[in-house]
């Protein structure tokens, strides 16, 4: 195939098959000892780093070299420029990270692969190339089937790259970038929403041996009262809406959860020992084990028994805020054992006497959680988009 599935208006022509190092000088560096890293200077990349970067994530630790050391070296190795490309070749291996700006920098030799473009190939087309399956699986495969596998600047050399023309190249480079910006963005606004809430779920409950929240709406003076969880929350075995197949298919209606991380395994079309939570009655579902918990406000069913259903005991009291009090537990299991009935529902927990004050402060957080449900589905739209473009939009 010399073409991709989709493709911007107006490209028609084939795709042209190259090897990169019939384009380019692919290199690496001179060797840079440990005893030369410094605490500041010219900044100097792992592979780890490279990692992180693709990863949008903050590295472990920053390293550096002396300007000297650099002036040094890079007389001998030469300096990397807007476009190049640096690879990893050990750890996670094929990593790609774009040169974008005229920032001096130096590396780990033999660790990186670094691929000379001197704009024979668009940079963000290059880049997007290294995401994409056909490099991909080329590294894979180069890569050998020991332990650890190495990219070598051997198979840095004999990579395979389909290009269209400069043009083309640069409509697809800057897509992928523009949805890169877009998966950062949502990614930030979900990240400093996931902290925000962190942050007032300490301060809009009483700390221990406190009565009163360090933040709180206005109109509200008096203390709060000490309950038991057990006197706020009763039980439910999830016996009853156990489902009894696990084929699951995205198709079907009932969907089926634990209270672990994952939260929805799959979906269902079993009709009978549905569990129907809806907005007016909902549930919180507890896992025994681990304690993490979820707030539910649909027809579920479940996929074990290692949980508790937990509702209000008085309808008058808010379930969201409460929900959020049982969040704000600071508890870390420490044996595999079942916990509500033992342990949770014995535990003091502080709560507004205002049933008013319950609401507000339940309507904050089922807000504050609603939006980060929002940033965090729409960056797994958004990934799943670049997943598919990647498929559809290379050779």
């Amino acid at each position: 195939m010399k073409k991709p599935s989709i493709r911007f208006k107006g490209f028609t022509e084939d795709w042209e098959q190259r090897k990169l190092g019939d384009m380019m000088n692919v290199t690496s560096v001179k060797r840079i000892h440990q005893s030369d890293w410094t605490d500041y200077g010219i900044r100097f990349l792992r592979a780890r780093d490279i990692v992180s970067a693709y990863k949008n994530e903050e590295p472990d630790d920053y390293l550096y070299i002396s300007k000297e050391k650099y002036d040094e070296y890079s007389s001998i190795s030469g300096k990397v420029s807007i476009g190049d490309m640096l690879v990893t070749g050990v750890g996670t291996i094929g990593v790609p990270y774009l040169v974008d700006n005229s920032d001096p920098l130096y590396f780990k030799d033999g660790n990186i692969i670094w691929f000379q473009n001197e704009d024979k190939v668009f940079g963000k087309f290059l880049f997007y190339s290294f995401a994409g399956k056909s490099i991909q699986d080329f590294i894979t495969e180069s890569a050998g089937i020991g332990t650890v596998g190495t990219y070598t600047i051997e198979s840095g050399k004999k990579t395979p790259i389909s290009l269209p023309d400069k043009e083309e190249q640069e409509r697809i480079g800057l897509f992928f970038a523009n949805l890169d910006h877009l998966i950062t963005l949502h990614q930030r606004k979900y990240d400093k929403l996931v902290n925000v809430k962190k942050s007032m779920l300490e301060k809009m409950f009483p700390r221990e041996g406190k009565n009163i929240p360090e933040i709180r709406f206005s109109g509200f003076t008096e203390t709060w009262e000490q309950r038991k969880l057990g006197e706020v929350l009763k039980y439910e075995q999830p016996g009853a809406y156990i489902v009894d197949s696990t084929d699951y298919d995205e198709s079907f209606r009932t969907p089926v959860l634990t209270a672990g991380q994952s939260f929805i395994l799959g979906y269902t079309n079993e009709t009978n020992g549905i569990k129907n939570a809806s907005s007016a009655n909902p549930v919180i579902i507890f896992d025994d084990f681990t304690t993490s918990s979820h707030f539910v406000d649909f027809p579920f069913k479940v996929k074990s028994s290692a949980m508790k259903l937990l509702t209000l005991i008085d309808e008058k009291d808010d379930i969201y805020c409460i929900n959020n009090i049982l969040e704000s537990v600071d508890y870390a299991p420490a044996s595999h054992e079942r916990h509500w009935i033992s342990i949770f529902s014995e535990f003091d927990v502080t709560v507004p006497v205002s049933k008013i004050e319950q609401k507000k402060i339940g309507n904050y957080f089922r807000n504050l959680d609603n939006l980060i449900t929002l940033h965090q589905r729409e960056v797994e739209k958004l990934k799943n988009i670049k997943k598919s473009c990647l498929e559809k939009m290379f050779v």
